[in-house]
């Protein structure tokens, strides 16, 4: 290994363990900020110690500087030379400097919960990178006893964002208009979903007004969240060993944003044209399902599909109202399908048309 990789190497791992060690202290007086930025410095300082190990560039002709983080994660993605990352784990990369943009710049609260999803997954790309560019297994550089822990459960980013929306919406009730505590409550979401939605910086008072609006009219969180609704993640193993990586749903790529293109990060989460996604009727779902047309349409009543954002929406074009599926509500009815069969649904539908 070149000196100079071998050199960055240890600096990152120092400010990884730097960073485990602050999200376990058990206060919390500069706890978030303390991890985020530590954590941050661990990836850029690893991005250029694997640009190095691969014969790339870190300082651009002619510069008195390093290139900074956006552009070790470009290289890491796009150059030919020294690619390896793939755009979940550009992702997640960015992700975590988002927050950590926020918690050095501004102000940033964050539910528990969130923040362990962020340290833990960012300790698993850790992990998964150190392997696959240094074939070094992580656990021979740190203790087996540190981990980031939390006595919160781990919640998917479904569930956590419903909960997170839930409980800014308490804070909205009648008598109970505190502008202040839901726009710090909602910043972190609004962060996290301008961030894989490709855009950089953080949310202005204005567009946080806007999204408190959206979640009083009733919009359900996907809609107001597209970027955070685009993926999902998932998790393997348990104790020390339990792992969080970002993955994309369906349909959703995860695409390279030019460079130079103002206020954009490096990679951006976008759905396909929205009639592309949904791109299923009534007959052609139940051609897939391989079940009558009537027995799809009491299938998707019986399981409430239709409440599901990422199976089901509804064009209007005048009068008309096209009800249109995704291919993600053939997987989910298949599931269901394993349990209750379209027959028996069908039969507690309509038992008069059942024949003896």
């Amino acid at each position: 290994m070149k000196k100079e990789s071998k050199l960055l190497l240890e600096k990152s791992y120092d400010s990884l363990l730097l960073s485990i060690e602050l999200f376990n202290r058990p206060q919390d007086r500069g706890r978030v900020c303390g991890t985020l930025i530590q954590l941050d410095h661990s990836f850029e300082m690893f991005l250029k110690a694997a640009i190095v190990h691969r014969g790339g560039k870190i300082r651009d002709t002619g510069a008195r500087e390093t290139i900074g983080f956006d552009k070790c994660v470009r290289r890491g993605l796009s150059d030919s030379l020294v690619k390896f990352l793939n755009e979940e784990q550009a992702l997640t990369l960015q992700m975590i400097n988002g927050f950590r943009d926020a918690a050095q710049h501004h102000l940033l609260d964050i539910s528990e919960s969130l923040f362990y999803l962020h340290v833990q997954s960012g300790v698993t790309l850790f992990r998964d990178l150190l392997k696959s560019v240094f074939d070094k297994d992580l656990a021979n550089f740190l203790p087996n006893r540190v981990l980031p822990v939390s006595t919160s459960p781990f919640m998917d980013l479904s569930t956590l964002f419903e909960f997170e929306c839930d409980n800014i919406k308490s804070l909205l009730g009648p008598r109970r208009r505190k502008q202040i505590e839901v726009e710090a409550r909602l910043r972190p979401l609004a962060i996290l979903d301008s961030t894989i939605r490709g855009e950089k910086g953080q949310p202005s008072s204005t567009e946080l007004r806007n999204t408190r609006r959206e979640l009083l009219s009733g919009k359900k969180w996907p809609e107001i969240f597209s970027g955070v609704a685009a993926v999902e993640m998932t998790s393997s193993g348990s104790g020390p060993t339990i792992s969080l990586r970002i993955s994309k749903k369906e349909g959703i790529p995860i695409q390279l944003v030019p460079e130079g293109t103002h206020g954009a990060g490096v990679v951006a989460a976008k759905r396909v044209n929205d009639f592309d996604f949904y791109n299923l009727g009534a007959k052609q779902l139940a051609k897939k399902l391989e079940i009558t047309v009537s027995k799809t349409v009491a299938v998707v009543d019986y399981f409430k599909l239709r409440s599901e954002p990422e199976c089901y929406k509804e064009f209007k074009s005048g009068s008309t109202v096209l009800k249109k599926y995704s291919p993600k509500s053939i997987e989910k009815i298949k599931e269901y399908l394993k349990h209750e069969s379209a027959d028996a649904i069908w039969a507690k539908k309509y038992p008069r048309k059942v024949k003896p």
